[in-house]
């Protein structure tokens, strides 16, 4: 009889096991698809990899691009964006740097603000994100715009929450250009250190810039230097020389080392106010008529680098240099303190675009730009460094402005955040950011915990008459 009742006993509980295999089957069967699987659905959507890290599920991806928004019969190009998966009930932000996007996961810090996924965009043309043969009169503000308006109604059935937009630098113009051309697709705009040349050849507020930044005393020192960075021009120029053979760097693009040596050098007061802090003038050669030319040829090559105007060193960047040679405009300083010494002042973006590339700059690119942001920024915030030459010429707002800011970050630089303002500031900033994302907090801090990995972005040395 007990015999029996155990092998009763058991067969109840097999059955009972079975059954609740069954239903978690069945449960799985009628569960949302993965997530991998629902972003590979979407037509023109392809996996370069994918990447594992705590908390979040990460792709770099492939999205088939037209290489004309206006002629779809001109082909197609493969752009690659990355997407930082939290959850779909989660907000989405889109980044872009206006250049090359990374493959490693990262945050920015309106991502982390609202706890939220991120897509983040290639600029069109830069490798490997360039259509073969690559016809460079589609590299546009309104193109790339159009591309991120592309990607964002591929994206939106799925991350059907709030979207916000941003970017640094380049990445915060191009936030604001797709902004103006698509108003409705986003939520939200946090750009930061945005530049905004409205016309070209009136840079004076550059010069105002370089007549007042930091102190007198750390503004003689940089001067000094790049004074006599000219001065030994012969003794210096025969060390990069040396240099550039040793590396295998060539000058073709500009035409001579001398000009390469020269735009470095001119580089060197910009690339300080923009890399560096006022406590950092320390670093600065204190009597740069007495500094050895190692001394001299170490300041400015860690301040601006004499690897950046070789071909080697442009030739990541040139659809940047085209860009600005052709829409965005670059500054042009005057340097009086160099006297007699500049032989060709500030060069350029032809100078620095191989001339294979036919470019002609069109004036009437930005000024509409910058008074739709005057008169119609919505949900729009603009966060500056006060100590950042870029922010010289900047995007206001005007009387039809609303729900938007633009604030400054006290002695910051090009790697100005939200973070770094006055407190009041800062929680305007993040309150507004929290609002247009479209999730609640009771305290105006960042949703998600800060991560050194995903939130820790070094501001890199680039060349630096770029944003």
């Amino acid at each position: 009889m007990r015999k029996t009742l155990r092998w009763l006993l058991s067969l109840v509980v097999l059955i009972g096991t079975v059954s609740v295999a069954g239903a978690a089957a069945g449960a799985a069967t009628a569960a949302e698809p993965d997530i991998k699987d629902r972003i590979l659905a979407i037509p023109g959507v392809s996996l370069i990899e994918e990447k594992p890290y705590p908390g979040y599920r990460y792709f770099v991806l492939n999205f088939t691009q037209q290489v004309d928004h206006h002629n779809p019969a001109a082909g197609t190009f493969q752009q690659r964006i990355t997407l930082l998966h939290k959850d779909t009930a989660r907000p989405t932000v889109m980044y872009t740097s206006g250049y090359s996007v990374s493959t490693n996961p990262s945050r920015s810090e309106p991502t982390q603000i609202v706890d939220g996924n991120q897509v983040s965009v290639e600029y069109r043309y830069f490798t490997p994100s360039r259509p073969a043969p690559a016809d460079w009169n589609k590299l546009d503000i309104w193109q790339a715009a159009s591309d991120q308006h592309s990607i964002f109604e591929a994206l939106k059935p799925v991350y059907a929450k709030n979207w916000l937009t941003t970017g640094g630098s380049k990445g915060g113009m191009t936030a604001t250009y797709y902004k103006r051309f698509y108003p409705k697709d986003m939520d939200g705009v946090v750009a930061y250190v945005a530049p905004n040349d409205v016309v070209n050849n009136e840079d004076s507020a550059y010069d105002r810039f370089f007549q007042n930044v930091g102190t007198k005393e750390c503004r003689d020192k940089l001067e000094a230097v790049q004074r006599e960075a000219l001065v030994r021009r012969k003794p210096l120029e025969a060390k990069y020389a040396e240099y550039a053979k040793a590396n295998g760097y060539t000058f073709t693009t500009t035409g001579s080392l001398d000009k390469s040596y020269e735009a470095v050098v001119l580089d060197y007061v910009w690339g300080f106010w923009q890399y560096h802090l006022l406590a950092d003038c320390g670093t600065i050669p204190a009597d740069a008529p007495h500094a050895t030319d190692q001394a001299i040829w170490d300041t400015v090559d860690t301040i601006s680098g004499f690897s950046f105007y070789t071909d080697q060193g442009l030739e990541p960047y040139t659809p940047y240099y085209y860009q600005a040679g052709t829409q965005l405009g670059s500054p042009t300083i005057r340097q009086p303190w160099l006297g007699d010494l500049s032989r060709y002042g500030y060069q350029p973006p032809r100078n620095f675009v191989p001339r294979s590339i036919p470019m002609r700059f069109h004036p009437a690119a930005m000024p509409p730009v910058d008074t739709w942001v005057r008169q119609h920024a919505d949900h729009m915030l603009y966060v500056y460094g006060q100590n950042d030459p870029w922010g010289a010429e900047r995007f206001r707002l005007g009387a039809g402005a609303r729900d938007s800011y633009v604030f400054t970050v006290a002695g910051g630089n090009h790697g100005s955040k939200v973070a770094g303002l006055a407190a009041q500031e800062k929680t305007t900033a993040t309150s507004a950011i929290l609002r247009w994302a479209g999730v609640s907090s009771s305290t105006a801090k960042p949703l998600a915990r800060f991560d050194a990995t995903l939130d820790h972005q070094p501001l890199d040395r680039e060349p630096t008459l770029r944003p």
